[in-house]
């Protein structure tokens, strides 16, 4: 029973921390990044652009097929925002929904950090600062410990500021010498393979092979 006990509260702080991991990825076109989502223990979903603003937050909803809505559905619990008191650069911002409190930087920050997430509950965030490549400035860098990176080359500029890869997960694109059509969309994320129909087919431009919604790593990657 003792060690029953003792263990409830390393349980309670896993299950809190696990909560609170990068949950989504999502791109536009197959290949320009949409937003970082992360879900919070209540099941609510927090979208970040990728310099670290809240465009949304809800429940995601699933119908009989499996198909996810793009549109989150409202959160019914209580939302707070910080008030007129607050520090210029996140007042008006959201401060809590439900047990989730969210945390920004200051004012006083330099380079492009303030008013964007700074901790969404436990998980802390970091930024490419002014010092960095124009192409990946002021975007997201670290998500607790997880790195995140990005392309930046004076080769070819469809390239510049698309995502690289999230921790040990690698993202590829198509250049075009692989595919001068489908040039700049996704390749790969990891082992899993996407396939573009080409110009002459009927269905071009459309993903031929790989899924819309894939979970590699323990991240799903959505594509829209």
């Amino acid at each position: 029973m003792k060690r029953l006990i003792q263990s409830i509260p390393l349980l309670l702080l896993t299950i809190t921390v696990s909560s609170q991991q990068l949950s989504q990825v999502t791109f536009l076109g197959g290949s320009a990044l949409h937003s970082f989502s992360f879900r919070t223990d209540q099941d609510v979903l927090i979208r970040l652009t990728p310099d670290g603003n809240i465009i949304d937050f809800g429940i995601e909803v699933a119908n009989r097929y499996n198909y996810y809505a793009p549109t989150l559905q409202p959160f019914m619990g209580r939302i707070e925002y910080y008030g007129p008191e607050a520090d210029s650069a996140f007042r008006g911002k959201v401060r809590s929904i439900g047990t989730c409190n969210f945390t920004y930087y200051g004012s006083y920050e330099a380079d492009s950090k303030p008013g964007k997430i700074r901790t969404i509950g436990t998980l802390l965030f970091d930024y490419y600062t002014k010092f960095d490549n124009v192409a990946i400035r002021g975007k997201i860098r670290f998500v607790g410990y997880q790195e995140i990176t990005y392309y930046f080359s004076n080769i070819d500029e469809t390239f510049n500021g698309k995502l690289k890869s999230i921790a040990n997960t690698p993202i590829n694109y198509y250049s075009v010498f692989d595919d001068r059509y489908n040039h700049g969309k996704l390749k790969s994320i990891g082992s899993v393979v996407f396939q573009w129909y080409s110009e002459f087919d009927q269905a071009r431009g459309a993903l031929k092979t790989g899924y819309n919604r894939s979970n590699i790593g323990g991240i799903t990657y959505i594509l829209y």
